[in-house]
């Protein structure tokens, strides 16, 4: 019976110590499963941060070749100048008062008067200049000898703010007429209705749609071609200031001459050369030819324009000349984009008398204004082997435009 009893316990035994074996397996076969499934799922993770990170270095690299595709476009301004000639807003005070602009302005009692029939045109520009020639003073002491003197009452300034006159040159032969005193008197009276003022050594920067336009006047009559250097030393300041477009203003030539003299070709070929944009010029009171140097236009003689000097000029033909500067990234294209608009000085043109009120004029009227300016340019070319302006007027775009409207019409009536 012992030994009976001995077997089962020695059966118990082995039973037991073959689950301890069991549960020995089983341990390890599921340490061993569980750091497999861990192994597993690090390298499923590090596959997918993989396959992320190369996706999203792909997008980088795809954003990259967009950017690269876009050109940047440059930063376009354009902007219109609009230039007129002589503007005496006043009288001799020998002249027959009761057809003076003085008297005129009396009797309209209304300073837009003056510029009613252009001002459309220079609120439409973005810098209309003239050339003042005379001044706007109390003072009564005249300059000796001086043949015709003229000045105005500081008010007639509203003649030009009326007419939407922004800038204004004062290097001319009748800025001092009444003394020194005349002439600051003239630069107060524009400068304190918003007009700027130029010429001689004081030179005007103009800032229009971001864009510095630099003004100078230089006088020619007195010395010549010794106003060179100060004229080159304007246009050096102008740049120093930092000037993207300049415009030189002369007053020079001969009287009722309607082609320039040696003398104003080469200076204006000097303002060119030494960096100005466009050269306006007065003093003749006559239409001169237009030049074409090196890209950039010089207008020799603008005429007359609201001329107060005279009742009756025998000459009433004039102009409004445009041209539009484009600028791309701050630096001046080579466009050369202008526009002349013939004008007579006075509505009454026809009947011989000034009234002081320029008008632009169409039709045959306009077109021998334009042609007139087209063979002073040539005889200009020929004498002194220049290149004529190409004049561009407005007469043109009132021809498309007429001839547009009969194609609109025609076609209307066919329908």
């Amino acid at each position: 019976m012992e030994e009976n009893t001995r077997k089962r316990q020695k059966e118990r035994e082995n039973r037991a110590e073959l689950r301890r074996r069991q549960v020995r397996r089983q341990k390890i076969f599921l340490g061993g499963g569980a750091a497999g499934i861990l192994v597993l799922l690090i390298l499923v993770l590090a596959v997918r941060g993989m396959a992320e990170g190369s996706a999203e270095a792909k997008e980088k690299k795809a954003a990259g070749a967009e950017k690269k595709e876009v050109v940047q476009e440059p930063e376009t301004v354009s902007l219109t100048v609009s230039a007129a000639g002589d503007c005496t807003l006043g009288t001799d005070e020998y002249f027959y008062y009761p057809t003076s602009l003085p008297a005129k302005y009396e009797k309209e009692q209304d300073p837009g008067y003056f510029f009613q029939k252009v001002e459309p045109v220079f609120s439409q520009d973005d810098l209309t200049i003239v050339n003042m020639e005379g001044t706007l003073t109390q003072e009564t002491s005249r300059k000796e000898n001086e043949v015709y003197a003229f000045k105005g009452d500081e008010e007639y300034v509203q003649i030009l703010t009326e007419g939407s006159v922004e800038a204004a040159n004062l290097a001319n032969n009748h800025s001092y007429d009444y003394g020194e005193k005349s002439y600051t008197d003239t630069i107060q009276a524009l400068e304190d209705a918003g007009i700027s003022t130029f010429g001689y050594d004081r030179t005007a920067i103009v800032e229009i749609k971001g864009v510095k336009v630099g003004l100078l006047g230089t006088y020619e009559l007195d010395t010549h071609e010794a106003c060179e250097e100060d004229m080159i030393k304007n246009i050096q300041s102008l740049q120093e200031q930092g000037a993207q477009i300049i415009i030189a203003s002369f007053h020079w030539g001969i009287e009722r001459a309607n082609i320039p003299n040696e003398t104003q070709v080469k200076l204006a070929h000097s303002a060119i050369d030494h960096g100005a944009d466009l050269v306006l010029g007065h003093h003749p009171h006559v239409l001169q030819g237009i030049e074409t140097y090196k890209g950039k236009n010089i207008v020799y003689s603008l005429a007359n324009f609201c001329f107060g000097g005279n009742s009756s000029p025998s000459d009433m033909d004039s102009m409004i000349y445009q041209q539009t500067f484009t600028l791309e990234d701050g630096e001046l294209t080579e466009e050369n984009v202008t526009n002349i608009i013939p004008v007579k000085v006075s509505s009454s043109w026809e009947q011989g008398i000034n009234d002081y009120q320029p008008v632009p004029v169409e039709g045959d009227t306009g077109e021998a204004i334009i042609s007139r300016l087209e063979a002073y340019s040539q005889s200009m070319a020929e004498q002194y082997g220049t290149e004529a302006a190409q004049i561009r007027s407005s007469l043109e775009e009132d021809l498309e435009t007429g001839e547009q409207t009969e194609a609109l019409e025609g076609a209307a009536v066919e329908e």
